[in-house]
């Protein structure tokens, strides 16, 4: 099952905090794998459901691969300068809430072969994942 696959995440919050939400889009050499949204209840930040969306998107790949995992390429893409900029160590993660969320996040990412992550405009999530 090894191979290259991209992952598209995008999560917000109505209010900030508030109602906070994501989805994500992971696709592979056979098509696409999951294409889910993800509602994570009140007193979620944009930041925070960002996170969220981008770490159920990595541990549904980890998932899909299984054990190919080391053998797998995974490609990022959101619009989230914070998140992309924190899991790629340009950025340093002072909010004590996100700590935690960034530690998983880069631990999943590690459990690959090979990751490469960027930040894209919104438009492009909007195009794929339709919001």
């Amino acid at each position: 099952m090894a191979g290259t696959f991209e992952i598209v995440f995008d999560g917000g919050a109505l209010g900030n905090p508030g109602k906070g939400y994501g989805s994500y889009r992971i696709a592979g050499p056979d098509g696409v794998v999951a294409h889910d949204r993800l509602d994570y209840g009140d007193g979620i930040t944009n930041n925070q459901a960002e996170y969220r969306t981008l770490i159920a998107a990595l541990e549904r790949l980890a998932q899909h691969v299984g054990p190919d995992a080391p053998a797998t390429t995974v490609a990022v893409r959101g619009d989230s300068n914070l998140v992309v900029n924190q899991v790629l160590g340009r950025w340093k993660v002072k909010h004590p809430d996100l700590q935690p969320l960034h530690r998983r996040a880069v631990g999943l990412l590690r459990a690959f072969g090979r990751s490469d992550v960027q930040w894209h405009r919104r438009d492009a999530s909007v195009r794929v994942l339709g919001h």
